[in-house]
């Protein structure tokens, strides 16, 4: 069975899509969810309802501006998803930015990919990729979630996003270790310099919080979490 983490997309099968449109909805997300399905388009894995549930899984659609930016909470049987998807890799949100951050962009590209840690572009930019819908707004934070396996490859690949240096342009998201648990970055910046002395660490079935890791070794901190 595959496992759930944060972030992760899932393509429905018909029968969920029937299911979903079945449902009791108003004009607004009925004619979002009827251009999802039509367009075969991914839904969100979300926090899960009751973790314990293997046989339904909580979803989410972040609607574009078309139909008001609504946020739909979705719930399917797991039989219903066809399989599971990921967000657009990195530097495919390079041809969404203006012309003049795309030399800051491959820079960081190439310094996440010397440190190894595998991104993808979330949140507006990433939706707007896969649907080609009016996701991103003025102001819009670029949302990155970095796959890190241990705390060293996490503080390298922070180190990479607090480098780029591109005005007008914010970037947000979070890492996320091998056992599912995500981190906001900045958080992670904050927390590994003392700054703060808690971590909050969220992952599909909860949340839990961390404390200083003066006293640990780098690989601790996916049992700790």
């Amino acid at each position: 069975m595959t496992p759930l983490h944060r972030h992760q997309l899932a393509r429905l099968r018909d029968a969920g899509w029937r299911t979903l449109l079945a449902g009791d909805w108003d004009p607004v997300a009925r004619a979002c969810l009827a251009h999802w399905a039509a367009a075969r388009l991914p839904l969100v894995v979300t926090r899960q309802a009751d973790p314990k549930d293997e046989d339904r899984i909580s979803l989410g659609l972040p609607a574009p501006g078309r139909w008001g930016r609504r946020r739909l909470a979705l719930s399917v049987a797991r039989s219903e998803v066809a399989y599971f998807d990921e967000f657009p890799l990195l530097h495919h949100a390079g041809r969404r930015l203006p012309a003049p951050a795309r030399p800051a962009w491959r820079t960081l590209c190439q310094g996440l990919q010397a440190v190894g840690a595998n991104a993808r572009v979330y949140g507006s930019y990433g939706w707007e990729l896969l649907s080609g819908l009016d996701h991103v707004r003025p102001g819009s934070d670029i949302d990155l979630w970095l796959s890190v396996t241990d705390m060293e490859q996490a503080d390298a690949a922070a180190a990479c996003l607090q480098g780029f240096a591109y005005r007008g342009l914010r970037l947000d998201g979070e890492l996320m270790f091998v056992d599912g648990g995500a981190v906001a970055w900045r958080e992670w910046v904050n927390w590994r310099s003392g700054r703060v002395k808690s971590l909050l660490v969220k992952a599909t079935d909860g949340n839990s919080l961390l404390q200083s890791p003066a006293r640990w070794s780098a690989t601790t901190f996916a049992q700790a979490a």
